[in-house]
């Protein structure tokens, strides 16, 4: 694969310049043709080893959904890569055509041309791919592969708005509360002050937190981000710290259940989606265990895939995990019972991705009062201990 710089004219006569990577200059001719452009000239400006970017979940979403069209088309895998890099916009996806059109030439297969970019295409959806080809139904497995993308796309979307908003609501409560400390107490209290009299307890300790946010500003206000990046890197370095994180992130009020009902929604989705496409419960749970973040999750997933291969029922590994709520045990032995596992695990999926919706409008409904409560606290305190010695002074004025 070389990198060409060119000429070449449209239809009303107009000469363009660029650059494009081709395997040849037949190629090269033949894209700028789907392009409405007749190649003048052409030379290789070097050999280019093509570095693949990482595509973002919502553009390997459109790859795939735009390769498994074209194969239920029928349209072959070549052509359908050389029309995706002639017209599409976005240049890692053009460069990820170029590099399967490039391996697949050479005589690979579509899931070994993924599997050679790790960076690009999971585990998962490498050997789904090898599934669908095995089986004769790539065009299936693809869709399936898009399906759960999407809703992964949405779960994540999710998680990340759990997340940012009671982030954001400590923030505001944080810049209100050091915005009265630094700028309005200390006016308020020079005026206290100097009215004499006796300074009682609340505003004595609110002189001292002002004065020590006033002078050492420069060290509280980064404490908090410096010691939740020293966490993170504590977590990521010592096992046993970030195992008890992860428990702790599972107990958390309010937010810790969601965060189990959105790990269990990804579980069941994965595993539903590696049994729909014919790969084996034991593999589909190694699979769960690599996407699952949470230590405590899959460590429990791995004990349940260890009873399972020694014989026990699917339903009775999970149960044997305290971990795993009696729901998706019990949708997990119907659907042994009744022969659609799949089915089972799709509606486990659909239940907790419903919940967790109301789990999140719930706590948003929750955080929204709670600000209003924290900032009323503080400003009653602030107003307490300003107004306090200032209503003692006027009442001695009026008594002489």
């Amino acid at each position: 694969m070389a990198l060409y710089r060119y000429r070449a004219v449209d239809a009303t006569g107009h000469v363009t310049r660029g650059e494009t990577d081709a395997l040849n200059e037949f190629d090269l001719e033949s894209q700028l043709k789907k392009n409405g452009l007749q190649l003048i000239r052409a030379r290789t400006t070097k050999n280019k080893t093509h570095t693949l970017h990482k595509l973002s979940r919502r553009d390997l979403i459109q790859f795939l959904f735009q390769l498994e069209m074209l194969l239920r088309a029928g349209v072959p895998i070549q052509a359908i890569l050389s029309d995706m890099r002639a017209t599409s916009e976005t240049p890692h996806i053009k460069s990820l055509c170029t590099n399967l059109y490039e391996k697949i030439d050479s005589g690979s297969n579509l899931s070994e041309a993924f599997a050679a970019n790790p960076g690009i295409f999971p585990e998962l959806v490498v050997n789904l791919v090898r599934a669908g080809e095995a089986t004769g139904q790539l065009p299936y497995v693809l869709q399936e592969i898009v399906t759960s993308l999407k809703w992964q796309d949405e779960l994540a979307a999710k998680t990340k708005q759990l997340l940012i908003y009671p982030a954001f609501v400590t923030l505001v409560v944080g810049a209100v509360t050091i915005f009265l400390m630094t700028y309005l107490v200390p006016q308020i209290i020079g005026f206290v002050k100097n009215m004499g009299g006796t300074i009682p307890l609340q505003t004595r300790l609110l002189i001292w937190m002002s004065d020590m946010l006033v002078k050492n500003w420069w060290i509280i206000i980064p404490a908090p981000f410096f010691i939740l990046l020293l966490l993170l890197l504590l977590t990521k370095i010592n096992y046993r710290l970030r195992r008890r994180m992860h428990a702790v992130q599972l107990h958390l009020p309010y937010i810790g259940p969601i965060i189990k009902k959105i790990i269990l929604a990804r579980i069941s989705d994965t595993l539903g989606l590696t049994y729909r496409t014919g790969i084996p419960v034991l593999d589909g749970l190694m699979y769960c265990c690599n996407i699952t973040g949470n230590i405590i999750v899959r460590e429990a997933l791995e004990r349940t895939r260890t009873d399972i291969a020694n014989g026990a029922a699917i339903n009775k590994g999970f149960s044997a995990q305290k971990l795993f709520p009696p729901l998706v045990i019990r949708m997990i032995r119907v659907g042994e019972e009744t022969g659609d596992l799949a089915g089972s695990l799709k509606n486990i999926s659909y239940f907790y991705s419903r919940d967790i919706n109301d789990s999140i409008a719930r706590v948003q409904m929750l955080i929204e009062p709670t600000l209003t409560i924290v900032l009323g606290l503080i400003l009653g305190w602030i107003m307490l201990a300003v107004l306090g010695p200032i209503y003692d002074t006027i009442s001695r004025l009026k008594l002489t």
